[in-house]
């Protein structure tokens, strides 16, 4: 009989085991599953573990693993009945963005999951953050690429890591839970993406886009800012788009005469520069504040209420569509999956 669910190990915690360098990601993880999950195997759908090579702590993670990641789902696709995707935390919130866009609306769940400590360790988290995704992995239909961790799901795009050092590591700020795991299991699917049929999909195997390194930068807002700063981004030619992290409800320094030199020159090379916020919850309102207004004549794009993460991926997702300055243009305001508060 074959296994109902696929568990993709890429590296992280959730996997990593001491060495004499420190933790670090380890080969073997299928054993060290079966063991810590002990009497609860049976109540739970058969899995088998597939490890990436090479295992990789999550800060290494760049967008050519998010082609991976996809190009390793479309391979066996028709074989599982759902899909974990075990992630360091450190950077799970990119991947998950990423996958949203690229996988859309899924007919098999798409699940990510990680820990805080690793699996077997004195009170890790690695054990429930498992237990709670395969009960979810292929029992109950989630068309959102989703995070499954302490107990909640999470829409992928719009999730943030906002704690190194508790369980509770991620949160959604301007977007409600897809569910909550806990002894009843509440899923709001009203808040889910609607599913599409497959005769409407895109096959899988297409959505493996290749990604353009370098192509997005990020860059953030503070009193006194070095000028060289806007000047590398500019010369970069690698660099297409900008995500910048202003001020509130999406304020800049509408009298330092040299950003607004910065953002003529984007205009000018059509580089594609999206406005964020800084603040954890809320979205820009563009134009609000006079210090905001000047960004709209220079065709800043408003990130609305979006993550760093989503904003950062989605760009980059655009442009490994092939779209050039006015096609990311055109298509911004489209909300592909629920990335933005509509």
């Amino acid at each position: 009989m074959k296994s109902q669910v696929l568990i993709l190990y890429t590296g992280g915690t959730i996997g990593m085991v001491q060495t004499d360098l420190g933790l670090a990601p380890a080969s073997g993880l299928q054993e060290r599953i079966e063991l810590a999950m002990g009497a609860s195997l049976p109540d739970l759908p058969s899995f088998e573990v597939m490890e990436l090579s090479p295992l990789i702590d999550s800060a290494n993670i760049t967008p050519s693993n998010w082609t991976q990641l996809v190009s390793t789902l479309a391979t066996h696709w028709q074989d599982y009945d759902g899909f974990i995707i075990l992630h360091g935390t450190d950077t799970m919130a990119y991947t998950t963005s990423a996958l949203s866009f690229m996988l859309g609306s899924c007919d098999k769940n798409v699940l990510v999951t990680g820990s805080q400590i690793p699996l077997g360790m004195n009170r890790s988290d690695a054990t429930s953050n498992l237990q709670a995704a395969l009960s979810l992995a292929c029992n109950h239909p989630i068309p959102d690429v989703s995070l499954v961790f302490d107990g909640k799901l999470m829409r992928g795009n719009r999730v943030q890591k906002v704690s190194s050092g508790r369980f509770k590591a991620f949160a959604t700020p301007n977007d409600e839970l897809l569910g909550e795991i806990a002894i009843d299991m509440q899923l709001h699917y009203d808040r889910m993406l609607k599913q599409t049929s497959s005769a409407d999909s895109q096959p899988i195997s297409e959505r493996a886009l290749t990604f353009k390194e370098g192509a997005v930068a990020v860059l953030t807002l503070h009193p006194s800012q070095p000028a060289s700063i806007y000047q590398s981004v500019l010369d970069d030619e690698n660099c297409q788009a900008i995500v910048l992290m202003t001020y509130g409800a999406g304020n800049v320094p509408d009298q330092n005469t040299t950003f607004l030199d910065f953002l003529s020159e984007t205009l000018l090379r059509k580089k594609v520069v999206v406005n964020l916020t800084q603040c954890l919850h809320g979205g820009v309102s563009q134009g609000a504040y006079a210090a905001g207004s000047v960004l709209s004549s220079m065709k800043v794009l408003s990130g609305y209420d979006m993550t760093l993460e989503a904003a950062f991926c989605k760009l980059h997702f655009l442009l490994a569509q092939g779209n050039d300055y006015q096609d990311i243009h055109n298509q911004w305001d489209i909300n592909l999956c629920n990335e933005f508060s509509a």
